[in-house]
């Protein structure tokens, strides 16, 4: 499906993505930090990352349907080469978010890590929680440039 009630579905399927990863990044975070909330919000943080790894690359397939039917620029260039880059971002916080679950399962059997092997995954946690969330900023404003930076400019009062 290209469309939906008209609207092109990239459009609305981003707006899933950038909630999505942000907020799992933020969970994964305070799971990695907080032993209490590791225990309660461990797998809401799995599922959470899963669905986003799941809805990206159906997210940037809706997206290339879109760029097909655009005026190509130099923005939407740019836009796209970073939304494809956005599947490996979503990986790593899957990846991040099954280390939390090992710590938990771990924890739950009375056999916690040894604590160098316990923060380097929450170094890996806090690493790509960051670095998806800064992705998604950079594609979403590049995305945001792209659609709407020449219709304001010429659109704006001397």
């Amino acid at each position: 499906m290209s469309t939906f009630q008209g609207l092109p579905v990239h459009i609305l399927l981003v707006h899933f993505i950038v909630v999505l990863a942000p907020a799992t990044a933020v969970l994964a975070i305070v799971c990695a930090l907080w032993p209490t909330a590791r225990r309660h919000l461990t797998w809401l943080v799995v599922l959470l990352a899963a669905a986003t790894t799941v809805l990206t690359p159906v997210t940037t397939e809706a997206g290339e349907w879109l760029e097909q039917r655009t005026q190509p620029t130099a923005l939407l260039r740019t836009h796209t080469e970073l939304g494809d880059t956005m599947l490996y971002f979503s990986l790593g916080l899957l990846v991040a978010a099954a280390l939390l679950a090992f710590i938990h399962l771990r924890e739950n059997r009375n056999q916690p890590l040894k604590p160098m092997l316990k923060w380097a995954v929450v170094g890996i946690v806090v690493v790509a929680a960051v670095a998806t969330s800064a992705q998604v900023y950079r594609i979403g404003d590049s995305g945001a440039r792209s659609a709407w930076e020449d219709r304001v400019a010429a659109t704006t009062a001397p």
